[in-house]
């Protein structure tokens, strides 16, 4: 039986991870969640799920008779009480980043759902996690696929790797419409069930965008070997072309406990209690449809291959630069294109120099950020 933190409970792969792992009690045991400050929620899954070490990590001052653990290395405390096999990270944002260092200092396989630790970090997470021998395995339905995929028919037999993205609420919109868009207007996913930043990432495609550089990283691809394609039904998650020219795809019902229970399990495959699709049992004919993206209504993907292309710290500049840009989109502060148009100017200035420690990449995402602030004054 695997013991198991998850980090990031009371958010959409929290709340997923919890429910896969409860139709399945002889293979995990819960035994620690962190949230950031949604304290009511975080006590209420301790206990529904039995789960007393808890962490509030967005606060110092909550600490209870429920909440050991308080701050961001309230984090560590819990990992050395519990001392987890595999931590699962589903803490949305560059907050994400430093409880990923967290584990893998510890030599604890980490199940990665935050994109930023990649995007940000990742020549240094690698090494961190080659050195206390343990596991970074991703829970993003797409990587997942491809890693999937990639460990079946071995790397050096890859020649492309396909995203597929659902396109967002906003795929058949015009530039025009595009124009004049509001923030609630970005949060009406057609198929996914996210957190807010994830969803209007969706809708811009940035968060296509952090996929391409975490692709990039995770698979030792070149941008140019990562291409997207827009496929509305997100029922193939990805895909890749061997060398011979064929596709290989993984296909499943869209549902994030897909991929978490791929992790959580990997190299093994378990039976569960998903949903099976079954070809056979659709009523009407199933159709699925691929398109290329239009980088030009969505430039914030065509930043994402530049900044993937320029790697050093261009990587930490986009991710930062688009988190202050969507938290001023969602205040009403710019539309809908001032996300791209913010990111452009924070990724016009030098990020060339290439981080060489964790205190690095932290700098460098406070100057994107100072230099997006400044931009917005």
């Amino acid at each position: 039986m695997k013991k198991v933190v998850v980090l990031g409970a009371t958010g959409s792969i929290g709340k997923s991870s919890l429910e896969i792992m409860s139709t399945l009690p002889d293979l995990f045991r819960v035994v620690g969640l962190s949230a950031n400050k949604n304290k009511e929620s975080l006590i209420a899954l301790s206990e529904k799920y039995g789960c007393a070490s808890l962490c509030l990590c967005g606060t110092e001052n909550s600490a209870s008779d429920k909440i050991a653990y308080t701050g961001i290395y309230g984090i560590e405390k819990l990992l050395d009480e519990t001392k987890p096999d595999i931590v699962i990270n589903g803490i949305a944002g560059s907050a994400g980043l430093l409880p990923s260092v967290f584990v893998l200092e510890r030599g604890i396989d980490l199940a990665l759902a935050n994109k930023e630790t990649v995007v940000m970090a990742y020549p240094l997470i690698r090494k961190l996690a080659e050195k206390n021998n343990c596991r970074i395995l991703p829970v993003d339905s797409e990587h997942s696929a491809v890693f999937s995929l990639i460990n079946h028919f071995g790397k050096e037999n890859v020649s492309r790797i396909i995203l597929t993205a659902s396109g967002g609420p906003f795929r058949t919109y015009t530039k025009q419409m595009l124009q004049n868009v509001s923030f609630q207007d970005a949060l009406k996913h057609p198929t996914w069930n996210m957190g807010p930043k994830i969803t209007v990432d969706s809708s811009s495609l940035a968060n296509k965008g952090l996929e391409v550089i975490e692709a990039c990283r995770l698979f030792d691809a070149k941008p140019e070997q990562v291409k997207v394609t827009i496929h509305p039904q997100s029922l193939v998650h990805s895909l890749i072309q061997t060398k011979d020219g064929a596709l290989y795809a993984q296909i499943s019902k869209p549902d994030m406990k897909h991929p978490i229970l791929t992790a959580l399990t990997w190299p093994n495959f378990t039976e569960n209690s998903l949903e099976l699709l079954n070809l056979q049992e659709f009523d009407s004919p199933l159709e699925m449809s691929f398109a290329g993206p239009d980088m030009e209504r969505f430039p914030m993907l065509r930043l994402a291959y530049q900044a993937a292309s320029n790697n050093a710290a261009y990587t930490i500049a986009y991710n930062a630069a688009n988190e202050i840009a969507v938290e001023a989109f969602a205040q009403g502060k710019i539309g809908f294109y001032g996300i791209s148009e913010l990111t452009e100017e924070v990724l016009s200035h030098d990020w060339t120099t290439e981080p060489t420690n964790f205190d690095d990449i932290f700098i460098y995402d406070k100057k994107a950020r100072n230099i997006a602030r400044e931009k917005l004054s």
